[in-house]
């Protein structure tokens, strides 16, 4: 196994229900293998690239088995993106947290963000690939957006209340779209385009900081402390 493949491991022991055709034992070690080789398929070949037959041999599987944890290659790259999963997630807590100024918090938060894209980047683009072939993978990553929503319309809520933020449009709304500005930037990372790393950050935080509390942010501040 390549080095690196510790996004098949942590992705095993993640919850399966959502790209799984069935609920396989902790102990099944075939869907580990599969989860293997396509591993090392998408970073050899790419999304479009991968062949199932290849896969089930590399893995040491008939093609029916590929087929039997798996509806197609799609599910299976949403198998091993559960493994980003968590990143994304700590990223979350960033900037929900009660420590921090708001424009570090949000700041910190966006470079966690590109740092996962950046550790997942062969994984974010099939991701890309798949999700544009299959609407269930959309519907996937869709719904895993839409779970941070509550924590970001919360944070939202409880600035307004302390007056740190001013009243608004519904804070369910504003962390929604914020969160698919999220989805963009990191699209536009991985995929390259005419800006930077940075100027993705400081564009995003701007935004962030000015629906949520009305004010813009200046590009020589430092963001290094609280």
């Amino acid at each position: 196994m390549q080095p690196g493949n510790d996004v098949v491991e942590q992705s095993v022991s993640a919850a399966r229900s959502v790209t799984d055709r069935r609920q396989p034992q902790r102990s099944d070690q075939r869907r580990s293998a599969i989860l293997a080789a396509f591993d090392d398929a998408l970073r050899a070949r790419g999304f479009e690239a991968v062949n199932i037959a290849d896969v089930a041999a590399g893995a040491g599987v008939s093609r029916s088995a590929f087929y039997f944890y798996f509806e197609n290659k799609a599910a299976a790259v949403a198998a091993l993106l559960e493994s980003m999963y968590d990143d994304v997630f700590a990223a979350s807590d960033i900037v929900t947290a009660s420590t921090g100024s708001p424009r570090w918090r949000i700041h910190a938060m966006l470079e966690a963000l590109m740092d996962t894209g950046a550790a997942h980047r062969y994984l974010f683009t099939a991701m890309l690939d798949a999700r544009a072939a299959s609407s269930a993978i959309r519907e996937i990553w869709d719904n895993s957006r839409e779970a941070f929503v509550p924590a970001i319309a919360a944070m939202i809520e409880a600035e307004r209340a302390a007056g740190r933020a001013p009243a608004g449009p519904a804070a369910e709304v504003l962390a929604g779209l914020l969160l698919e500005l999220n989805d963009r930037i990191l699209e536009r990372f991985t995929l390259g385009g005419p800006r930077t790393r940075a100027e993705l950050v400081i564009g995003a935080e701007t935004i962030w900081l000015h629906t949520i509390y009305g004010t813009a942010i200046g590009v020589d501040e430092m963001r290094e402390t609280p």
